[in-house]
């Protein structure tokens, strides 16, 4: 696959490559990450060819925002598609989150908020943050234990701000698959960020929020492909949903591996690849810490991958393979 390859966004008028850049591990998720790592990862996805950037607030504290700001200022803004997230503000004095997975984040603690006040103050904080004057896509980030105030608040104002031609599209950042097929019933969203529910591991996402995006043209961006590190490198003590795996699930993801080393593909080329079976899924974000990282991720995206790899794991019963 081409990940400089440009695709339409559903119907936002948006173009993305098929490959992005989401930005958690660029705030020091599990690692701390300095602004020059920083500086030169943006650039080798520049010039790789990525033109499509995810952020967000909670992202180190707004160190990923102010980071990949940093990066992107001095490129031609019409080449680029931005975009970050509300739902979480970024507040001095807040009690800090004692399960935190960022490391040496700046000391504002973020405050779930899906207010229509928190909302507009969440998004000229990442404009100011980023340094740009516009974002193309927002999402309400998370929204979990907070569907009521999501929909009554955020949504009202980013469904203000596209009318209003202020940003381009409205979606929604989520790791489940549900909730966001009621925001595509009840409200008018143009994409969808769903990370790791679609994935070899993972295929929860097909039981009702993909064919529904695919009916109704809404753009899916599929995280969290490696679900958190797993299926990059699946080993006892391996990250999934940003947790120390089960034994099972490893056990799983070796048995990706061993059908994928028979047709001499690595477990990872085969999960970068993957989401984009699902004629609904536009893009796959890739997170990376470092230059090295985004390279190798890039090199994996291209893999060829043959169709009887596909056929042998459906095969299996370990994958659902909608393109089957």
């Amino acid at each position: 696959m081409n990940p400089a390859e440009r695709v339409p966004l559903g119907r936002t008028g948006l173009e993305v490559t098929r490959l992005g850049l989401g930005t958690a591990p660029l705030g020091g998720m599990y690692e701390a990450v300095t602004d020059e790592q920083g500086a030169a990862l943006v650039e080798a996805a520049w010039a790789a060819g990525l033109r499509f950037f995810d952020t967000a607030p909670l992202y180190g504290h707004g160190a990923a925002e102010r980071r990949l700001g940093a990066g992107l200022r001095s490129r031609p803004r019409d080449e680029f598609v931005l975009s970050t997230k509300v739902g979480r503000v970024l507040r001095a004095g807040a009690p800090p989150d004692p399960g935190s997975i960022w490391v040496d984040p700046p000391p504002d603690q973020p405050v779930f908020d899906y207010s229509q006040a928190a909302t507009l103050a969440s998004f000229s904080e990442s404009l100011e943050r980023l340094g740009l004057d516009r974002v193309d896509v927002l999402h309400i980030h998370d929204p979990d234990d907070h569907y009521g105030e999501a929909l009554g608040g955020a949504y009202r104002v980013l469904d203000r701000l596209r009318a209003e031609g202020r940003i381009r599209a409205v979606g929604a950042g989520m790791n489940q698959a549900a909730m966001l097929a009621r925001f595509a019933r009840e409200g008018r969203f143009d994409c969808f960020l769903l990370a790791g529910r679609f994935t070899l591991l993972d295929q929860s996402g097909l039981d009702d929020l993909l064919p529904l995006c695919e009916r109704d043209g809404i753009a899916v961006i599929a995280g969290g492909a490696f679900n958190s590190g797993i299926l990059a490198d699946p080993r006892p003590g391996a990250h999934y949903n940003y947790l120390p795996a089960a034994p099972e699930l490893v056990e799983r993801a070796l048995r990706l591996a061993e059908v994928c080393d028979r047709h001499g593909v690595p477990l990872a080329a085969a999960a970068i690849q993957f989401p984009l079976r699902h004629p609904a899924v536009a893009a796959v974000l890739v997170g990376a810490r470092s230059a090295a990282e985004l390279e190798e991720d890039v090199r994996l995206f291209g893999w060829e991958v043959p169709d009887e790899l596909w056929a042998d794991l459906r095969a299996t019963g370990l994958v659902r393979d909608p393109a089957g």
